[in-house]
């Protein structure tokens, strides 16, 4: 892979696998429209580890307050504190996921990579349920009250996440929204929810990785894609926690439709 595909594609994976607007998506477009080969397994690493990296690095401090609260709930068995409960409720919403995900991720990836216009359908069907979620969700709740039922349905709602176009950020916080959680909550959980998932799926990748080896010419553009999905993920996470805070997610969800729309209309052209 050349330098300047790793950076991009690096970029790519930092802002949208965080934004609700698809790094499947993107990460299968963008080659198509420029003609780039595919990217293979050792770059499919160095985003997954980047993405985990960025994640970790902004979340450190919950990661360190939920494995002690997980600790305290092994030690005693009180679950008497939202704290307490949360990082089980996480492990319990991460469950269909990595159900789903371990067993169809090949599949349905197979199935899209070859249908842009079906990724742009998704793009603006979804873009459009956001829309909705954000609309008509009544954005009374906070993190502190979720509860087993709520997490499932998030939960399940995440392994649509698979579909590339659905965005994992997307689909969780439209779930959240329609729940009724507030915009900040809903963003901040998603990403809580994500981690087990994504740190799963770096390790996962690692390991093939470690088996197969790094094929000669890789390692510049494995550490490019991994500082560069890293550093933009990092700053992602803190713009749209900030952003939604006060705004609604209305330029999400335009540039959902105009991307959709776009490879629509280039499906088009080029036919």
């Amino acid at each position: 892979m050349e330098p300047l595909h790793a950076a991009v594609l690096g970029t790519l994976q930092g802002l949208t696998e965080i934004l609700p607007i698809s790094s499947s998506a993107h990460l299968i477009l963008v080659p198509w429209l420029f003609h780039w080969p595919e990217s293979g397994l050792t770059f499919d690493v160095a985003l997954h580890l980047g993405t985990l990296i960025a994640l970790v690095l902004y979340f450190w401090r919950d990661i360190i307050a939920m494995a002690g609260d997980f600790t305290a709930t092994l030690r005693d068995g009180r679950f008497d504190t939202p704290q307490r409960r949360l990082p089980w409720l996480i492990i319990a919403g991460s469950i269909p996921a990595a159900i789903v995900g371990k067993t169809l991720e090949g599949p349905v990836e197979d199935m899209f990579r070859a249908n842009p216009a079906l990724i742009a359908v998704m793009l603006i069907g979804f873009g459009l349920l956001l829309f909705a979620a954000d609309w008509f969700g009544a954005k009374r709740r906070n993190i502190g009250a979720i509860t087993l039922q709520a997490v499932l349905i998030i939960g399940l709602a995440q392994c649509l996440a698979l579909v590339p176009g659905v965005s994992r950020s997307g689909i969780t916080i439209t779930a959240a929204l329609l729940l009724g959680f507030d915009r900040h909550s809903s963003a901040r959980f998603s990403f809580l929810l994500s981690l087990p998932i994504v740190a799963g799926a770096a390790l996962l990748k690692l390991g093939h990785l470690a088996k197969d080896g790094i094929p000669a010419g890789e390692t510049v553009p494995l550490l490019i894609g991994i500082a560069s999905s890293a550093l933009f993920g990092y700053f992602s996470v803190a713009l749209l926690l900030k952003y939604v805070q006060r705004h609604s997610v209305a330029p999400f969800v335009w540039y959902r439709l105009l991307a959709g729309a776009g490879v629509l209309l280039a499906i088009f052209a080029i036919q």
